[in-house]
């Protein structure tokens, strides 16, 4: 049921109004109209913007239910990197060639790693989402879990919209209200946005060459280190001490080198560049150096298997092989894993929220087990683990 403007303001108390998150819709509403028209924003503008702004339960249905990243680093891999995605990658480069030429020159970002974000959140802009943006903001704004991230981005929507690069009734996305081809939320493209292509607007629903440098300026923004690698598969001798392995443990490139850690394929970084090892399936998986341009990539996503997987995939549009699978132990089940995180959590440390998925926290959590259990310490949580606890 769409709910009118007028009616919210009408149903409205101060109480209400006044009130961040929660509590009735319409009064809810109302709120917001009080602080944009605080803002300085016409009463009028704030009307028509959200004229036709309702509640999608299908919102809150999707954000409960993010299963994805339960996959291992392998799996997901598998599943995300197909050959049309790899084809696609090569064509789009060469249609954009001077768009990613100008993206490296001005932010420092290759073309690799923006085009691996560009497949993995839209197939190249193919698979962009069909939720309402207004009202998936709204939706997020009043569930009470994170009305801190998503309120402010209504009032960045409204901003767009009074410069006329938003449309409440026609504008669409993925369900958490990022936009685009490369799937930004309001406030990133306010603080970020590119005139790509020189229309004298940012579109990022439908112009490549807006999307590409917008992200390229955000990753910039984030940290990015020009002229740096990010990830390479390495192979690692046998005896390597694991409990120095993982994203909390770095050393120098010379310094791995002379723990016998080799590239395979190229050349490792400059000598002096700090490192971490990164065994995303444990040690009988495949391995990686992650230079500090990948810590970059968990301020775009929080998941660990996401982080890695759009790394990898980077590299791999710049020419790098496909990596080693290797033979690592079987993954925890779902219900193995979260009795895991239990357990875990009783023994004080802290793996967020008990999921299943086996994220940054988790994995610092199952080393510092391991290591004090003697197993091999290299973050990849496994039956013998689990029965230890």
């Amino acid at each position: 049921m769409r709910i009118g403007f007028a009616t919210a303001v009408f149903l409205a108390t101060t109480t209400i109004a006044d009130a961040k998150c929660g509590g009735d819709f319409a009064g809810f509403l109302g709120g917001i109209k009080q602080e944009a028209v605080a803002k300085g924003y016409p009463a009028a503008t704030v009307d028509r913007f959200l004229s036709a702004a309702r509640q999608d339960p299908k919102v809150l249905k999707a954000d409960r239910s993010q299963g994805v990243f339960k996959k291992t680093f392998n799996d997901f891999a598998k599943s995300v990197i197909s050959q049309n995605r790899m084809s696609n990658g090569q064509k789009n480069a060469q249609k954009y060639a001077s768009t990613f030429k100008r993206a490296q020159a001005e932010y420092g970002v290759p073309r690799g790693v923006l085009l691996a974000f560009w497949a993995l959140e839209t197939d190249y802009g193919a698979v962009q989402g069909d939720f309402n943006t207004l009202n998936s903001l709204l939706t997020l704004s009043h569930d009470c879990r994170r009305p801190d991230l998503f309120r402010p981005q209504v009032f960045a929507a409204l901003e767009l919209y009074q410069r006329g690069d938003f449309d409440p009734a026609t504008s669409k996305g993925a369900w958490a209200g990022e936009i685009g081809m490369v799937q930004m939320l309001p406030e990133d493209i306010i603080r970020n946005g590119q005139d790509g292509d020189g229309d004298g607007h940012i579109n990022l629903k439908t112009s490549a060459p807006d999307s590409l440098m917008t992200g390229a300026k955000m990753l910039h923004g984030l940290g990015w280190r020009a002229g740096e690698p990010w990830l390479q598969e390495v192979a690692v001798p046998s005896n390597l001490d694991w409990a120095e392995t993982g994203l909390d443990s770095t050393k120098s490139v010379a310094e791995w080198t002379k723990l016998g850690v080799k590239p395979r394929g190229g050349a490792l970084g400059n000598p002096g560049l700090k490192a971490s090892i990164l065994l995303p399936m444990g040690r009988k998986g495949p391995a990686f150096l992650a230079y500090p341009n990948f810590k970059v990539y968990f301020e775009w996503n929080q998941s660990f298997v996401y982080v890695t997987t759009a790394a990898y995939f980077a590299t791999r549009l710049e020419g790098a092989p496909a990596f080693t699978l290797g033979q690592p132990d079987p993954a925890l089940s779902d219900g193995n894993m979260k009795s895991l995180q239990q357990k875990l959590a009783k023994r004080g440390h802290d793996v967020g929220k008990i999921d299943g998925i086996l994220g940054e926290k988790t994995r610092e959590a199952v080393q510092k087990e391991q290591t004090r259990l003697g197993l091999p310490a290299d973050a990849w949580p496994t039956t013998a683990l689990l029965n230890a606890l």
